[in-house]
Order: structure tokens, then C-alpha cells, then sequence
């Protein structure tokens, strides 16, 4: 019986690592559409956002069988149960990529605006906090995990400055409102990304520690 949990957990674990993967993949080319306006590509990652999904619920299968028929305790435990809360952030993470490619498309056919490299850098700024919350969660490793906590406030800041000089452009540029409106969008979908990055930073800390810093991670860590 024990070796049939340990096979059974190590499938959940190549499973969550894959998606992690398609996750990872489609924001950075989400990233890379943006920067190039590129409607093709953006078209190509919302079209491939099914395949995420149907981790999430090939996850969701494992996560409850393994907590119905083999009783695990202890770390094991918590990381069924962080692995669960991980594949909600990272499904929810790629229907943003897809938001945002979205937007990209309508934006593509229209004049670039000034704000894009500021979006472009809010972009990166998330991608790296899900890439360092996706190793935190791997390797179980709590101190990188609270350093993806720190970053989350930075994203917040990019995030009201952009919505801040936005406003101000749509002041002078009536014509320009539309496009506008797409980069408050995108602004806020890439904040959402930075918050559920540290959602998954949040479960390697439960994972590792057995303790529950939800909605706590980000106020103790703007050092």
C-alpha cells in the first residue's frame, strides 16, 4: 500500500509540474504577443487554454483519491491539499494570460500607446513572481516563497501607477479611450496573476511549515 500512495503522489506530482509548465509557457508568450502586438499568437494561447484546464481536473481526480482511499497524514497531507490549492491558481492564472490576449487583439489593429512598456514590465514583473512561487512550491522551500510575497506589493504599485497615468492620457487623447480602456484590463489581469502567484507562494510555506499564512503573506515583508 505504500508503494502504491508513493506512485500515486509522484503522478500528482509530474501532473502539477506539467501544468505549471503550460502556465509558465503561455504568459510568457502572453508577454511576448503584448510586446509585439501580435494577434496570431494571442489567438494561439487562448485557443490552447483547454489544455490547462483539463489538468486542473485531471489533478482535482488524483488530490480526491488519494485523500478517500489512502489516508495520508502529515506532509503528505499538506501537500495533496496545497497541491489542490496550486492547480486553482495556476488555471485561474492561465484564463488571465488568455484575458489578456484578448485585449491584445483588439489593441493590435490600433496605434501603439506610450503605456505599453510599462505594461510589458508589469508583464515580467508576474511571470518572474510565478516562476520563483512555482520553485518555492517544488522544492517546498518557504524563504523564496516569502521573497514572491515581497515582490507582490511592487506589482501593485506598477498597477496603480499605470491606471493613475492612463486616466491622464484619456484626458488628452479622447480618441484613444478604447485602447485605454484594454490597458487598465490588462493591468489589472497581470495584478490578479502577481496575487495568485503568491497564493501558490503561500501553500509552499503551508507545505513546508504546516502553518497557514493566507492573506497575511504580503503586510510582513515590504522590507
Amino acid at each position: 500500500m505504500i508503494l502504491h500512495f508513493q506512485t500515486e503522489l509522484n503522478e500528482l506530482k509530474k501532473t502539477l509540474l506539467n501544468m505549471a509548465s503550460l502556465v509558465q509557457e503561455s504568459l510568457e508568450q502572453t508577454i511576448s504577443a503584448l510586446s509585439a502586438m501580435d494577434s496570431d499568437k494571442a489567438q494561439n494561447i487562448i485557443d490552447g487554454d483547454y489544455r490547462i484546464n483539463e489538468l486542473e481536473v485531471t489533478i482535482d481526480e488524483i488530490c480526491i483519491k488519494l485523500l478517500a482511499l489512502e489516508g495520508p497524514v502529515a506532509r503528505d497531507l499538506r501537500f495533496i491539499v496545497g497541491a489542490m490549492r496550486a492547480s486553482v491558481d495556476l488555471e485561474r492564472i492561465g484564463d488571465e494570460s488568455a484575458n489578456i490576449c484578448e485585449a491584445i487583439i483588439p489593441l493590435s489593429l490600433r496605434p501603439s500607446l506610450p503605456l505599453y512598456l510599462k505594461l510589458e514590465d508589469m508583464g515580467r514583473k508576474s511571470f518572474e513572481m510565478l516562476e520563483k512561487s512555482i520553485i518555492s512550491f517544488v522544492r517546498e522551500d518557504p524563504h523564496l516563497a516569502t521573497e514572491v510575497c515581497r515582490m507582490d506589493w511592487q506589482v501593485d504599485e506598477l498597477n496603480s501607477r499605470i491606471i493613475k497615468e492612463t486616466i491622464e492620457y484619456m484626458r488628452d487623447s479622447s480618441p484613444a479611450i478604447e485602447s485605454c480602456i484594454h490597458v487598465i484590463n490588462i493591468a489589472r489581469r497581470f495584478e490578479r496573476i502577481a496575487d495568485l502567484a503568491t497564493n501558490i507562494a503561500e501553500s509552499a510555506v503551508f507545505i513546508a511549515k504546516g502553518i497557514n499564512i493566507k492573506h497575511y503573506c504580503q503586510f510582513d515583508n515590504r522590507r
